[in-house]
């Protein structure tokens, strides 16, 4: 009896360190993701767009609470700017990501901003949080944007990370007139169980039930590590008190984060939040999917055309809890 009590203890013991090691790498890994180089011919797109849209372009900058300093392009119509834009970008991508949106704002005379995230591009900081920190952060980014172009009205589009921190940000930004954000995650802990289910071939089913400690063991290191808690990288209580109109697109063929988020946000709060699903549209790509389409509704999203038009569905999806 004694040696089966110590066989288990042991076995209990090793298994809890591997949760929290497991957890540990996880997080590390997530947190220092990949930068996108800025390159010289990123820099002469750029200058390209901006002189063909009789927009200046401008480096600018400003220093985050912790002291990193966050860089991104305006692009400022030489004319006066009603409108401007926050354009946000994904993870491991930068503020190159995001000039395939630019020329559909800065042709309507909108002055266009697009940063790169704190760890991502130029910008400082040695660790992505995926909206714990960078939700806060986008306040900043609005004074720069307002205050330097005089723009009256402001608007917001992000793609997948950059369109989940968008949303968090409305828990204390409350300038912006409407947003879209495409393939956002709902919280970061739902995406994270897609990701520990996809090298097994499983949905989500895994993350919250086999390998949950993994994620719980990877939210105390961040917190004990870093002092941040990654639990507030969630979008749905930002999203479901919001008045702000908000327009959720999302792929039908996202593998990365499956749309289901986008259908957890939305029934959050259905009077204010619409949600286009895109056949065939993998992640982020609905632009690439139906160009066309894209540009009519966000555009009409941004001026006010709000009934109709996006595709809700009732229910949960096929993966998700109910």
């Amino acid at each position: 009896m004694r040696k089966r009590l110590v066989f288990n203890a042991v076995g209990a013991g090793l298994l809890l360190a591997a949760i929290g090691g497991g957890g540990v790498v996880v997080v590390e890994w997530a947190l220092r993701p990949p930068r996108r180089e800025l390159l010289p011919n990123h820099e002469r797109t750029a200058a390209a767009l901006a002189e063909n849209n009789g927009a200046d372009l401008e480096e600018v900058s400003f220093a985050a609470a912790d002291g990193a300093v966050l860089r991104g392009w305006l692009f400022a119509p030489r004319t006066a700017a009603e409108k401007g834009v926050l354009l946000l970008h994904g993870v491991s991508d930068s503020r190159v990501g995001t000039l395939a949106y630019a020329p559909i704002f800065l042709s309507r005379g909108y002055a266009v901003l697009c940063p790169d995230a704190r760890a991502h591009g130029r910008s400082g900081g040695e660790r992505a949080f995926y909206g714990a920190r960078e939700a806060e952060e986008v306040r900043g980014w609005v004074d720069l944007l307002l205050a330097k172009t005089g723009a009256k009205r402001l608007f917001g589009l992000g793609e997948s990370m950059g369109g989940a921190i968008l949303l968090q940000s409305l828990r204390s930004e409350d300038r912006f007139e409407a947003l879209v954000a495409e393939s956002a995650f709902s919280t970061l802990e739902e995406s994270s169980f897609d990701y520990l289910g996809r090298p097994f071939g499983a949905g989500p089913w895994l993350g919250r039930t086999l390998l949950r400690g993994i994620p719980l063991a990877g939210g105390l290191y961040a917190r004990i590590r870093y002092g941040v808690d990654l639990g507030r990288a969630s979008a749905e209580k930002a999203v479901a008190s919001t008045s702000v109109p908000v327009l959720l697109i999302h792929g039908l063929a996202d593998e990365n984060i499956p749309v289901r988020h986008s259908r957890r946000l939305q029934s959050l709060n259905p009077a204010h939040v619409q949600l286009w699903e895109v056949p065939g549209a993998g992640h982020c790509g609905a632009l690439g999917a139906a160009r066309a389409e894209f540009e009519e509704r966000v555009v009409g999203w941004f001026e006010g055309k709000r009934d109709g038009g996006a595709e809700t569905r009732e229910g949960p999806a096929p993966d998700e809890p109910r």
